[in-house]
Order: structure tokens, then sequence, then C-alpha cells
């Protein structure tokens, strides 16, 4: 009788990991949206819990089919052989969920990761746009150009390196078909901002060099200017002290 129930135990473990083998690994999943991927990660957490509780059960069963073995040599033979494939077949099942777990969990994180970088990118492109826009009514004055024009510059020198970890996950996810209507649909938006607001940028950057080129030119040919005009002021003032006629003058003091 206890070979009876050793034997209807096993024959119902191994009926048990039949069925979770068909319910967590054998059905075909289309992640199309964050809810389904996420619903499908929790999922594969609690199959994992699942099929790990029934490590108890299985040692279990080794120990009394051990035990029985000791007393009854000849069913515990046939019982121990049974026993060998089940406990292949359960080691199996949790390797390849676990492994299952693993990737989703990974995918998850994956998405995630994404979501960061978008959201660093896009405040990063909210500031350009608001120093792009703070450059198109500046005072005319040479300290407020260059002021505007270092300010840009200096949110135009944000490095490349989250752009490329966007690129690269989202080309990741996919190409493994996950979330990839969504995704491509962000990466388009993103991308169309991202190079709109950088050629204005740049445009803009480059009007404001040459608008400060020619405030300098023009500073420096008053000061030029201003410094002629000191010299011929302080001559025409010698010449008043010293009661010169205008007609003894050089032409060019007249």
């Amino acid at each position: 009788e206890k070979a009876v129930n050793l034997k209807k135990d096993l024959a119902e473990m191994q009926e048990w990991m039949t069925q979770a083998e068909e319910e967590y690994l054998e059905k075909d999943f289309e992640y199309k949206s964050p809810e389904e991927l996420e619903n499908a990660v929790e999922e594969m957490k609690r199959a994992k819990e699942d099929v790990l509780q029934k490590e108890v059960r299985v040692k279990i069963l080794k120990d009394n089919i051990k035990l029985l073995a000791t007393k009854v040599p000849s069913s515990g033979h046939d019982l121990a052989t049974e026993l060998n494939i089940v406990l292949e077949n359960y080691q199996l099942l949790c390797n390849r969920i676990r492994g299952k777990c693993h990737t989703l969990e990974e995918v998850w994180s994956c998405w995630i990761e994404l979501l960061q970088y978008l959201d660093l990118e896009t405040a990063w492109l909210n500031n350009l746009e608001e120093r792009v826009q703070m450059t198109g009514n500046l005072p005319d004055k040479l300290d407020a150009v260059n002021d505007a024009l270092e300010s840009l510059e200096s949110v135009l020198r944000h490095p490349a390196d989250n752009r490329t970890q966007i690129r690269e996950l989202g080309q990741t996810l996919i190409d493994g078909g996950i979330l990839d209507d969504i995704i491509s649909e962000k990466l388009e938006a993103f991308n169309a901002r991202y190079e709109e607001l950088s050629h204005l940028a740049v445009s803009r950057q480059i009007a404001l060099e040459q608008q400060l080129q020619t405030m300098r030119e023009t500073d420096h040919m008053l000061q030029v200017l201003q410094e002629n005009l000191a010299d011929l002021d302080r001559q025409l003032t010698s010449y008043l002290t010293d009661r010169i006629d205008a007609f003894q003058m050089p032409q060019e003091a007249q």
C-alpha cells in the first residue's frame, strides 16, 4: 500500500509539472503594452515561487522512496527509477522557469531604463528650447549677447551618451518584439524634436557669434574714433590756449 501511494504521488507530481510547463512555458506571449509586460513579469515571479515551493514535496517523496527501498528493495527499485525521471523533469522545469523569469525581469528593467533616459533627454530638450527662446529678444548690448551665447553653448555641450543608450535599449526591445509599436512611436517623436531643436539651436548659435563679432568690430571702431577725437580735442585746445589764429593752423585743423 505504501508503494502504491508513493507511485500515485509521483504520478501527481509529474502531472502537475506537465501542467505548469504548458501554462508558464509553452504559451505565446505578446507584449504590446507596458501593462501586459508587467503582468507577465509578476506571473512568472509567482510561477517561480510556486515551482520552488514544490521542492519540499519532492524531497519528502525522495526520502520516503529511499526508506521504502531499504525495507522492500523490489518495490523501492521500481519507484527509484520513476523518482529519477521526476527529479530530472523537476530540475529542468525549475531551470526553465528561473530562466524565463530572469529574462522577463531583464526586459522590464530595460523598458524602465529606456523611460528614465527619455525623461533625462526630454528635460535637456526643454532646457535647450528655453535657452533658444531667450535669445530671441536680446538688448543690443555686447554683454547680453555674449552671455546668451555662452549659455546656449553650455547646453549644446550636452554629451551624447544618453541618446546612445536610448537608441540601443529601444532597438533591443523592438528586435525582441517587445512593446515595439509604443517604443517606435516614442523614439520617432523624440528624434524628430531632437533634430528640430538641435538645428535651430546651432543656427541661433551661429547668428549670435556673427552678431557678437559685428558688435565687437563696431565697438573697436568707436574706440579708435573716440581716441582720435580725444587727440584732436587736445590739439585744438592747445591751439586755443596759445591763441593761435585759425588761419595759421594746418588745413586739417581748420
